[in-house]
């Protein structure tokens, strides 16, 4: 019971801790450095656990479908969305860049319900606007104090943000597709992250990077918070958000995988030394008292 659900809030947990480790490492290395890198140990953290799991380092027998699905997700979502927000990471921080994915709940429901007949109870509707209310309140309070710099960076992550969150729902959508028959999570999830590891570092290849790209692992700072967030993120936050779509609906499965910005918020005040307004905590009150109610039995 609560399978999905639980998998969707354990996503964003990881989408938190990722969501940091990949903003520090971006702002040393720079942002592509760390999204082909970040595929890379993915996948080698992928290749260990399904030899663990399903007794096979590769799902060599996914059917051609599967293939299609999967791979139509990973560019859409690990190699165009992920790169928009990789942009945004850095130009606006972790949590404004995660507060922009609070949109994807309610397209998410939006696509649930015409592609795949998904319906919501009076108090499932009450808890996702609930939840999606309280992280954009958080959005939108004003940023004082910008120069004119800042401002335009702001307003550019604050733009592909948004295509982040675009490339994210249509992700969920086609990877729905690519796992129906209750193919294995993890599989698929080794399947998506092939196909970004062969088109982003193929482009790195055609552009000569590779080896800058390599200079930088060097970096005693940007390493190990690359590996970190490739750990928690690509590896085990995909993982955990497939099996999530899996076990549940598409807009409760997105509600639940939205919290990271709620979830960033004493993380920014504790350790960042960032103030946090009395805005902040309302949201993030609303946005629990929504998640509390998706747990809630249905009668």
């Amino acid at each position: 019971m609560f399978i999905g659900e639980i998998a969707a809030l354990a996503t964003a947990v990881c989408w938190s801790l990722t969501a940091m480790f990949f903003s520090f490492s971006g702002r040393i290395a720079g942002s592509a450095v760390v999204n082909r890198s970040r595929l890379l140990f993915a996948f080698l953290f992928l290749t260990i656990a399904h030899l663990v799991l399903q007794g096979t380092i590769f799902p060599f027998g996914a059917e051609p479908f599967r293939w299609f699905w999967l791979a139509i997700s990973s560019i859409l979502g690990l190699v165009l969305g992920d790169t928009f927000l990789f942009k945004a990471y850095v130009l606006i921080g972790p949590r404004l860049s995660m507060l922009l994915m609070s949109t994807v709940p309610i397209i998410g429901a939006l696509f649930g319900w015409l592609l795949f007949g998904e319906t919501f109870s009076t108090l499932e509707i009450a808890a996702v606007v609930l939840t999606v209310s309280g992280v954009a309140w958080v959005v939108t309070e004003k940023q004082p104090g910008l120069t004119a710099v800042q401002h335009k960076n702001y307003k550019l992550g604050l733009f592909f943000g948004l295509l982040g969150a675009f490339g994210q729902v249509a992700n969920l959508v086609t990877a729905r597709y690519g796992l129906v028959g209750d193919f294995p999570a993890i599989s698929a999830t080794m399947i998506r992250i092939l196909v970004a590891v062969i088109i982003m570092w193929g482009f790195a290849i055609l552009r000569r990077q590779v080896r800058h790209t390599f200079r930088q692992w060097r970096n005693r700072k940007a390493f190990p918070a690359m590996v970190a967030g490739s750990f928690f993120g690509p590896f085990l936050g995909i993982w955990l958000s497939l099996v999530a779509i899996q076990f549940t609906r598409l807009g409760i499965a997105a509600t639940l995988m939205a919290l990271p910005p709620i979830l960033l918020i004493p993380v920014e005040f504790f350790v960042y030394k960032k103030p946090v307004s009395p805005r902040g905590i309302a949201g993030t009150i609303v946005a629990f008292v929504g998640v509390s109610l998706i747990f809630l039995p249905q009668g």
